[in-house]
C-alpha cells in the first residue's frame, strides 16, 4: 500500500513521481489545492503571479503562498483553512452577548457559513458578509485576537509555572529525604560516640540531649520549607495578577457595535464625560440648608450704617453680619434632640448589659478556679 500511495503522487505539471524521485516536495496554494511540485513552483512563478497550469483552473497563484500539505486529504486541508479563516473574522466571545441563547445563535450561525464555504453553497454571498463584517468590526476584531492570544500565552505560562513548581516539590521531597537520613545517621554516631566517651553521665540523660538537639534541627528544617512555600505562592500570585490586569486592559478596551450579521449583542454605553474639578468637593460657602443669602436686608440701623464711610474704612463688612446673624437664627433646625436622647439611651442601655455580662462571666470563672 506504501508503494501505491508514492506511485499516486504524481506532479501534473511536470509528471514526476515520488516513486522515482524519493526526495520531491509537493507544495499547494490555497487558492485551488492543486498540488504540484517545487521545482515547478519555483520555475513558473518565480518571476512573479502566474496561472494555475492545472488544466482547468484558471485562478491566479503567487509563490509566498504555496507551503507543504498537512492533511492527507485534500477537503480536510481546505475545510480546516476555511474554518481557520472565518473563525478569525467572527471572533465574538461569549460574554459579549445577552444571553447563551444569544451566543448559541452566533456558533450556529458561524458553523453554518463555514460550511457555505466548504460545500460551496452561496459562496458569494457568504463572502461578502464576511468582507462587510470586517470591515465593519475591525476594532474588536483585533481586540478579541489580542485576548485569545494573551490567554494563550497566559496558559502556557501558567502550565511552565506548575511544571516548574512540581519539578521543585520533587527536588524538595528528595532533600529533605536525604537530610532526615544525614541527620539520622549523624545523631546515631553522634550518641554512640558520647556513650564511648562518657563516664559518669547516664545514657538516658544522653539521649535524651541527643532527642532535643534532632527536634531542634528539625523545627528549623520545617520553617525553611515553609518559607520556601510561603515565597513560591507570593511568585504565584503575583503572576497570576499580572496576567489579570494584562487581560483587563484588553478587556477595557471594549469591541465596537457589531453589524446586522450577528444579533443579541450587548450594547455598549457610552461613558459619562468628565465633571469639571470641583476643589471643595461639592461645597459652595455661601450655599445654606435652609436659607440663602441675600444682597442686602431693609433696616434703619443697617442702612445707616452702609452710608457711613467710617464704618467701610476700618473692613467691616455687612455679608459677614448677615451670614453671621442667620447662620445663628438657623442653626438648632438640623438638631433633633429626641433622637439624640433615644440613641443615647439605647447606648447606655447596651454598654451596661455588656459590662454585667463580662462582669459574671469573670465571677463565674473564679468560682471554677
Amino acid at each position: 500500500p506504501h508503494h501505491l500511495y508514492v506511485y499516486k503522487e504524481v506532479c501534473p505539471v511536470c509528471k514526476s513521481s515520488r516513486y522515482l524521485n524519493p526526495n520531491m516536495r509537493f507544495l499547494i496554494n490555497p487558492e485551488c489545492y492543486h498540488k504540484m511540485c517545487e521545482s515547478c513552483v519555483d520555475r513558473i512563478f518565480s518571476s512573479g503571479p502566474s496561472t494555475c497550469p492545472v488544466a482547468g483552473c484558471r485562478k491566479t497563484l503567487r509563490k509566498n503562498r504555496f507551503r507543504q500539505q498537512t492533511f492527507e486529504d485534500i477537503g480536510v486541508e481546505r475545510e480546516v483553512d476555511i474554518r481557520r479563516r472565518v473563525m478569525h473574522i467572527l471572533n465574538r466571545r461569549e460574554d459579549e452577548f445577552d444571553s447563551k441563547r444569544a451566543f448559541d445563535d452566533f456558533l450556529e450561525q458561524r458553523e453554518e457559513m463555514i460550511m457555505n464555504l466548504v460545500c460551496r453553497t452561496d459562496v458569494a454571498k457568504t463572502e461578502a458578509q464576511l468582507a462587510k463584517y470586517a470591515t465593519e468590526n475591525m476594532h474588536s476584531i483585533k481586540a478579541n485576537a489580542a485576548l485569545e492570544e494573551e490567554e494563550a500565552s497566559s496558559f502556557q505560562a501558567r502550565m511552565s509555572l506548575e511544571q516548574e513548581e512540581a519539578r521543585l516539590r520533587r527536588q524538595l521531597a528528595r532533600d529533605e529525604i536525604e537530610s532526615e537520613r544525614r541527620q539520622m545517621q549523624a545523631g546515631r554516631e553522634g550518641f554512640l560516640s558520647l556513650l564511648a566517651n562518657s563516664s559518669n553521665m547516664d545514657a538516658g540523660a544522653i539521649a535524651r540531649e541527643n532527642h532535643k538537639v534532632l527536634l531542634k534541627k528539625s523545627s528549623a528544617r520545617r520553617s525553611e520549607e515553609e518559607r520556601i512555600r510561603q515565597k513560591q505562592a507570593a511568585l504565584r500570585n503575583s503572576e497570576n495578577n499580572r496576567t489579570g490586569s494584562l487581560l483587563n486592559k484588553v478587556e477595557d478596551a471594549g469591541p465596537l457595535p457589531g453589524s446586522g450579521l450577528i444579533k443579541g449583542l450587548r450594547s455598549i454605553k457610552a461613558p459619562e464625560p468628565e465633571k469639571p474639578y470641583d476643589p471643595f468637593m461639592g461645597y459652595v460657602p455661601e450655599k445654606r440648608d435652609y436659607y440663602s443669602l441675600q444682597q442686602s436686608y431693609p433696616s434703619v440701623y443697617l442702612d445707616r450704617a452702609r452710608s457711613d464711610k467710617r464704618m467701610s474704612a476700618g473692613g467691616f463688612d455687612l455679608r459677614e453680619y448677615y451670614t453671621r446673624t442667620l447662620m445663628e437664627a438657623f442653626a438648632g433646625l438640623g438638631c433633633f434632640i429626641e433622637e439624640e436622647v433615644a440613641l443615647r439611651e439605647t447606648t447606655s442601655k447596651s454598654g451596661s448589659k455588656q459590662a454585667a455580662t463580662e462582669g459574671a462571666a469573670i465571677v463565674a470563672n473564679e468560682r471554677v478556679a
